[in-house]
């Protein structure tokens, strides 16, 4: 961890791979995962069973968990994101497990000393969490969570019984508080930015989750800057960004780090056959990539005519591109998480009350560093230990072909143009802005891959509710393996049991390793802010009119 030299607050430093080492000890029948792997260093570990209670049809379990550069301070944390799957069949077909209870530290919930536990309403998962004031690497020994298999439909014998497993995973976030900010940063005159007139560039101050009036005015008002895309509302339109749809003022969890290959293949790989189909990034459908091959540096490989195959991936702590708005919605249904919306992406970016900087980056400054194409080392096959090496590079950009690491000679020219590794721009020596982070600490939210976010330039984007997932994909015929949120964008017009099926209310913030425009990864464009694939007839996943690689990053309101 350093400070920020402008600001003063902690962020973290150096960013390592994540290899999530599981070994489980079984003290019942059943039986729990040997082994998992995830991004950026957080570890659980000696999984067991210590009690069952029948007459309250609970499991309680106990972990030790552990990540790199954490930190706790006045204003943010860190935190880590844990939930359960179960299988009681011997691990082909999985459900999302339920926590015992809810709040802080619910009976039977010991998060050990120096942490806290926190449980949604929806019981969905468990939020752990330091107390103290710290920053370094974070240890949490024995923190015990109780799995409420009754909640879940199962019996004693079921939940006891040698063929039932139990999987646990784990998401690094950061903590946004609650708090008032600047959406916009004064320069509205391009990239369709907020602001409060057509002849007023000042940002909009967002003060409360308070409906939004959204009017056509001259100055010191809501006033809405249209880019111009199919379907999006025009300038100067008059609508209501109602009371229900998160601005970001109340506090939220934001994943650390973009959603990475192993991450993706973790949860493709719980899924049965038909919804692998429907989510599978290899093929050609909505825009995949069409082979199980690397191309623009994207690992993942899947057989799709073997029902028994398991997608794998070469490189689990990349970036994960290739992703649909459908894609992305599937994973945060699943993972008990939901899409964020454009308002909180500028929260997380900016930070409470902090005054914007006109054309500034997430990480608050107007200049920026990119990463020069001889700078990954060491230069050998990338194994998720891979840095840039120079201390000041921030920002992956304008199709780099990379001439190290994977891009070297003798090494895959698919491994050249594409995604880097999450967090990689992090060092011992790095602060806010040598690190490329957020206010708060988040990873790339410029440049990489896109962040997907909920528009508010539609209306069906303005009609979501800030619903999270249940951990329960579709399953009716032929439209399998899609989030089933209704209020979410992209829920299919004709049958909402179908899911989320397209993505009409979605867009991009933050551009991507491709863009060579500087301004779109300046924190308040809004140029492809409401511009959907589907509304402007392009492909799902990529499209090379269209020029956009959509990553991952997903948010969970603060219990």
């Amino acid at each position: 961890m350093s400070a920020d030299g402008e600001s003063g607050r902690l962020i973290p430093t150096k960013v390592m791979m994540n290899y999530l080492k599981i070994f489980l000890v079984a003290g019942i029948a059943f039986s729990l995962s040997a082994k998992a792997v995830d991004a950026n260093n957080l570890q659980i570990e000696d999984l067991e069973v210590t009690s069952m209670n029948s007459a309250n049809n609970v499991i309680a379990m106990q972990a030790d968990f552990s990540w790199s550069n954490g930190w706790k301070s006045v204003e943010s944390n860190d935190a880590v994101w844990a939930f359960i799957k179960f299988s009681t069949d011997g691990g082909t077909t999985w459900k999302h497990g339920s926590m015992a209870g809810s709040g802080l530290n619910p009976a039977g919930f010991d998060p050990t000393s120096g942490f806290q536990v926190l449980v949604p309403q929806d019981e969905r998962g468990f939020f752990l969490e330091q107390t103290n004031f710290a920053t370094g690497n974070v240890e949490a020994t024995n923190v015990t969570f109780v799995w409420d298999y009754g909640q879940d439909g199962l019996t004693d014998d079921q939940a006891g019984a040698a063929n039932t497993v139990v999987k646990i995973f784990g998401v690094e976030m950061v903590k946004i508080p609650e708090g008032s900010f600047y959406a916009g940063d004064g320069n509205s005159s391009s990239d369709y930015r907020f602001k409060q007139g057509s002849g007023d560039n000042e940002a909009w101050y967002i003060q409360s989750e308070n409906a939004i009036n959204v009017i056509n005015t001259v100055s010191d008002g809501f006033y809405y800057q249209s880019s111009g895309a199919t379907g999006e509302d025009s300038s100067g339109s008059t609508f209501l960004i109602p009371s229900s749809f998160p601005k970001g003022y109340s506090g939220f969890y934001m994943m650390k780090y973009e959603l990475t290959e192993g991450q993706w293949v973790r949860f493709f790989n719980t899924l049965t056959y038909e919804q692998k189909l429907t989510r599978d990034i290899t093929s050609s459908l909505q825009g995949g990539k069409n082979t199980d091959g690397i191309v623009n540096r994207n690992t993942i490989a899947w057989d799709s005519n073997d029902e028994r195959a398991v997608a794998t991936t070469l490189r689990p702590d990349r970036a994960m591109s290739y992703l649909s708005w459908p894609d992305l919605a599937a994973y945060a249904d699943w993972a008990g998480l939901r899409p964020m919306t454009e308002l909180e992406y500028e929260k997380a970016a900016r930070g409470t009350d902090i005054q914007p900087v006109p054309n500034e980056y997430a990480w608050g400054k107007t200049t920026m560093n990119e990463a020069q194409a001889s700078e990954i080392f060491p230069d050998a096959d990338e194994n998720g230990g891979e840095q840039i090496f120079d201390g000041s590079a921030n920002i992956n950009r304008n199709s780099l072909s990379w001439s190290s690491g994977d891009g070297r000679v003798g090494g895959n020219a698919d491994g050249q143009k594409g995604a880097i590794r999450a967090g990689i721009f992090a060092e011992e020596t790095t602060n806010r802005a040598t690190s490329g982070a957020g206010y708060y600490g988040n990873m790339e939210l410029s440049g990489n891959l896109n962040e997907m976010v909920v528009t508010v330039g539609r209306s069906q984007g303005r009609q979501f509710l800030g619903t999270h997932g249940d951990g329960t994909l579709s399953v009716l015929n032929n439209f399998e393996g899609n989030a089933t949120n209704t209020d979410w964008p992209g829920i299919n017009a004709v049958d909402a049991a179908r899911g989320v099926t397209g993505t009409v209310g979605s867009g991009y913030r933050g551009g991507d390793f491709q863009s060579s425009n500087v301004r779109a990864f300046q924190t308040s464009s809004r140029t492809h802010a409401a511009q959907d694939p589907d509304s402007e007839g392009y492909s799902q996943r990529y499209d090379s009119s269209l020029g956009i690689f959509g990553g991952g990053r997903l948010v969970r309101t603060a219990p």
